[in-house]
């Protein structure tokens, strides 16, 4: 099975939604044959790893623990089965950011399983303002692809503002209408 999800001390209806996004992400990354593993967790046990490996005792949403090496990062570089490595997700963020982004926790959960992938594939937006804009336009598009399969994938608004637009509801998706909630948050705090 290429995507394996692991449900630390509680059931978690996300598991399956999870899995069901993470095997079309693989497919549409040319990487259906690969291996991913997604450990949900709760924070207490994230902000351990976070400590843990990198050094930030907090908290976080997402970590990501590649086990691929300079190129076999990219896309279509791996010949034959990979282990790409290890998604660790925080349930308590997930629904946290589910609630203040006015969308659903399986969209949030898809949201940060697709923002972990891409960090296992070599993006990374901590690298630089160009490797931010890269990684954000990947995300934006897979997250379309994900809403476009009938699996809706929150998303951030980028800097003009444009959401992704969830075709399977032929409708803009909840974070479309949340983000006219941010919006309006913003125009008022300017005030």
């Amino acid at each position: 099975m290429p995507a394996e999800i692991l449900v630390e001390e509680t059931e978690s209806a996300l598991a399956e939604s999870l899995e069901e996004a993470a095997t079309l992400l693989l497919g549409l990354l040319a990487r259906d044959d690969d291996e991913l593993t997604v450990l949900l967790c709760d924070d207490a046990r994230i902000r351990k790893l976070n400590r843990e490996y990198r050094g930030r005792d907090a908290a976080t949403d997402v970590l990501s623990f590649p086990q691929l090496d300079g190129d076999a990062g990219v896309v279509g570089a791996a010949g034959g089965q990979e282990l790409l490595g290890d998604v660790v997700i925080s349930v308590d963020a997930v629904e946290r950011q589910a609630r203040d982004g006015g969308w659903s926790q399986a969209e949030e959960a898809a949201r940060l399983l697709l923002h972990g992938l891409l960090h296992l594939l070599g993006y990374d937006h901590e690298r630089s303002r160009g490797e931010a804009l890269r990684m954000q336009a990947e995300e934006r598009r897979l997250a379309a692809a994900l809403c476009e399969a009938g699996l809706p994938c929150a998303m951030e608004p980028d800097a003009s503002g444009t959401a992704v637009q969830d075709k399977s509801r032929g409708q803009k998706s909840l974070q479309d209408e949340s983000m006219g909630r941010r919006a309006d948050k913003a125009d008022e705090a300017q005030s």
